[in-house]
């Protein structure tokens, strides 16, 4: 439907991805501006180019690719570079998470999540977001892609252009930075 130029398509595409997109670039580039762009850019070459999406992956696996590469060159325009390498210290990964990558232990202020504590400025949304903010590039980037997209291990790796222990690594240590974030809110 997108390819034969339906808006509406077009529309509901833009609506699921488009926030996703600019949080990824962000992620890449560190700069919200620079991101929002880079996000204009990719949907232009989306609606250019959707006529060649042959579906040998999502639809958002594509797009998402379309960012990825755009962000790096306007990174290596504006003289950054962007490392997607989990080398490192294993962060307690086996202590917090079982092998499926859920937490072993929920954190103790979900249990406690009140109205008044919501209303009273203690809102885990907002301390969830400002702790992904706070992520190194690589980990924002899986996270986003995995965790809030739902993109397939397989995709996020080819995406990214890393392994797929890499990826979980990353994934894991994005989990624990956001899970230490919450449980000081405690």
């Amino acid at each position: 439907m997108l390819a034969s130029g339906d808006r509406a398509a077009f529309e509901a595409i833009y609506r699921k991805h488009n926030a996703a997109m600019v949080r990824f670039a962000t992620g890449i580039l560190r700069s919200r501006a620079s991101a929002e762009e880079v996000t204009q850019d990719a949907w232009v070459s989306v609606l250019k180019n959707i006529g060649g999406f042959e579906g040998r992956s999502s639809l958002a696996g594509w797009i998402f690719t379309i960012v990825l590469n755009k962000a790096r060159t306007r990174a290596g325009r504006d003289g950054r570079s962007v490392s997607f390498d989990g080398a490192g210290e294993d962060d307690n990964l086996a202590a917090a998470f079982d092998g499926r990558g859920r937490w072993k232990d929920m954190p103790e202020l979900w249990e406690e999540i009140t109205a008044e504590r919501i209303i009273a400025g203690r809102s885990v949304l907002h301390h969830v977001t400002a702790a992904i903010e706070t992520l190194p590039p690589a980990q924002r980037s899986v996270l986003v892609l995995r965790g809030q997209q739902g993109l397939e291990a397989d995709e996020v790796c080819a995406i990214l252009g890393i392994t797929e222990g890499n990826m979980r690594v990353l994934l894991h240590r994005a989990r624990l930075t956001v899970r230490a974030a919450v449980d000081g809110l405690a």
